[in-house]
């Protein structure tokens, strides 16, 4: 949308807001609203899912990874409310769908923070990650079953081709992959090293030796600083509001001259923007329009 509601007759009177649609084929360019309680989880089912994490950049913030100025972004739950444009975040979700860093959370499921890494900025609404489009999606989703399984204390088949989620007994060594249902494979593993069912011990030279980790997506300081919405909002705040001078409400200056005038009913307090006294003729002659 080219911005967002501001008012109820925004939302409640047709063709007040435009847009262009992103749906492949569609040409619309007004924008229709829909309501949905908030109180209810939403479900794979519903066909219009609101990502309230989604949003138009009005503030005109910078991208926290490309540190381009893009529209629309999508804003995180973490204290700084960082900023990512959907290009950016799309990356960012493979990148950590390839190194399978995702965190799988028991309340919400699988996730990602902050790509900043802030603490308790997990995406709640899991929806979102349909941005991916559908191929990534079914991937996201394939994944999120697999570390559920694990997480259950499970396994997963190793046969190329199969991978299917299994719950043995605890302490099971020899794992069957049963068939059943389109779904298992057959094969016959070792719990340990994943390989065909052997006794013994397993062969060490099988387990990897040094791996790191590898984190695939960095995120430059400096970008972290400048790409927060709130802090947006209070330096906008600061540069384009004061006090007003008899009751002290905080009144917003929008272009125009240095005359202001409170807007406050009980008040209506004429005062200058700029040396913060009583309207006067001095301030009328001398810095009226600077």
């Amino acid at each position: 949308i080219l911005k967002g509601p501001s008012c109820w007759d925004d939302v409640l009177i047709p063709n007040r807001i435009g847009g262009v649609c992103q749906s492949q084929g569609c040409n619309g360019n007004v924008a229709e609203f829909y309501f949905k309680c908030g109180a209810h989880p939403t479900a794979d089912s519903e066909t219009s899912v609101a990502l309230n994490l989604v949003t138009t950049n009005s503030r005109c913030i910078t991208c926290i990874t490309c540190t381009d100025i893009r529209s629309p972004v999508l804003v995180f739950q973490c204290v700084h409310r960082h900023v990512i444009c959907l290009d950016c975040f799309h990356l960012y979700c493979v990148t950590m769908l390839n190194d399978r860093q995702f965190i799988h959370d028991p309340e919400l499921g699988y996730s990602l923070p902050c790509v900043a890494g802030c603490p308790g900025s997990l995406i709640k609404e899991l929806h979102h990650f349909r941005i991916l489009g559908e191929e990534q999606y079914n991937r996201y989703q394939r994944y999120g079953a697999e570390e559920c399984v694990l997480q259950m204390g499970g396994v997963l088949c190793p046969t190329p081709g199969c991978g299917a989620g299994l719950l043995p007994e605890p302490g099971l060594r020899r794992i069957l992959c049963e068939p059943g249902n389109g779904i298992g494979c057959g094969s016959v593993f070792c719990r340990e090293c994943k390989e065909e069912f052997h006794e013994g011990e397993c062969n060490s030279l099988l387990s990897p030796q040094g791996a790191v980790a590898q984190k695939g997506f960095v995120v430059d300081e400096h970008a972290a600083m400048q790409a927060r919405w709130e802090e947006a909002s209070r330096e906008t705040i600061k540069k384009t509001t004061k006090p007003c001078p008899n009751c002290n409400i905080p009144v917003e200056k929008n272009g125009g001259c240095m005359h202001m005038k409170c807007p406050r009913p009980q008040c209506k307090f004429e005062w200058c923007w700029n040396c913060g006294l009583e309207w006067n003729r001095t301030c009328m002659g001398d810095h009226w329009f600077d």
